[in-house]
């Protein structure tokens, strides 16, 4: 035959095909053959559960806009970090919510505040079983729920939000958190930050850098849970457009310079070129973080029944993987761990 589908052999009759078949299927037949032959994998020690702890409250309180997630109390905020050493969950990021705001957002190194007390509380219950994040910014515990003082034009003065931001992370140190990650988008923060905890004795404390933040709309449910929505404004003047992917390299390169120990892309499923990105220029661990409008819209869309919401939860959290993320800080990440068993 001359079309090449197939001649045939006479001394075996049967069928032989002219060219060698590539058979990609194979490795695909069964569960046990995907798993083995996965070339990106979900490690639970590579996730990080973000937690909004807030002061004065009796007892946990849903978040509307995130299905599943709620504002905790500090022994609440103890029971969900026992919850996630047992799933295997390698980290923890916490976020404060004061009881007062003011301009200046002084409430964020506050000793006593929701952070440094969940932070001392969770050190207490599980030791060294977690990793310990605290958030670094203003936007938490400003009155104008902006990332740190304003001038008379209603932008943010950088220095001053710098200034501020290293008190924060000296207060989370004190408190005992293993790393802090300022997420503010200020010139300058990553150095200053590293030089206080220097200076004050907090050398073992690391930094992870959210050095690539987009100005995104996929933070709203965020804000509604840090309660850290803005009076008037914007956050565009000091967070990244989102039509730039070159300046984020600049951004991270600035970052790492100033003594970042990790980086971080933020959002992460609409920036999984940035994240690939990140991951070709630079070796530190790369972070990434599926934020709350991408967690939101998963979990929204299981609860009419329109997807599989643990399959697609865990296809978009892969994907970040795949993309080149070390670490995803993600609002599943206990169920994730616990699939992933």
């Amino acid at each position: 035959m001359s079309d090449g589908r197939a001649c045939f052999d006479r001394e075996r009759e049967a069928p032989v095909s002219r060219f060698p078949t590539v058979r990609m299927r194979r490795l695909r037949r069964t569960p046990a053959l995907r798993r083995a032959f996965a070339e990106t994998r979900l490690d639970p020690a590579g996730l990080v559960l973000p937690v909004f702890v807030k002061a004065g409250l009796d007892a946990p309180q849903p978040v509307a806009s995130m299905p599943g997630v709620r504002q905790h109390t500090t022994a609440s905020v103890v029971e969900l970090a026992q919850e996630a050493v047992a799933a295997g969950v390698g980290g923890m990021i916490l976020f404060g919510i004061p009881a007062n705001k003011d301009a200046e957002g002084t409430t964020g190194w506050d000793p006593a505040g929701p952070v440094p007390t969940a932070a001392r509380a969770v050190r207490d219950a599980v030791g060294d079983g977690l990793v310990l994040w605290a958030d670094v910014c203003q936007c938490e515990y400003t009155d104008h729920g902006h990332c740190g003082p304003l001038d008379d034009r209603g932008t943010v003065i950088n220095d001053a939000a710098v200034e501020a931001y290293v008190r924060d992370a000296l207060t989370y140190a004190e408190a005992g958190v293993d790393l802090v990650a300022p997420s503010g988008m200020m010139d300058g923060q990553v150095a200053a930050i590293r030089g206080g905890l220097d200076g004050a004795g907090f050398e073992d404390v690391g930094i992870v850098a959210y050095a690539a933040k987009y100005a995104s709309a996929f933070y709203g449910p965020f804000r509604d849970a840090a309660e850290s929505t803005m009076a008037e404004g914007d956050r565009a003047s000091h967070q990244m457009d989102p039509a730039n992917r070159r300046e984020a390299v600049r951004e991270l390169d600035l970052d790492v310079a100033e003594g970042a120990d990790a980086l971080m892309v933020k959002p992460a499923l609409p920036y999984l070129d940035v994240l690939a990105d990140a991951r070709a220029r630079h070796d530190l661990p790369l972070a990434a973080y599926q934020v709350s409008g991408e967690y939101a819209m998963v979990a929204a869309a299981a609860a009419r029944g329109w997807i599989d919401g643990a399959a697609a939860m865990r296809e978009s959290v892969l994907s970040i993987r795949r993309a080149g993320a070390d670490l995803v800080l993600t609002y599943a990440a206990i169920e994730l761990a616990r699939d992933s068993a």
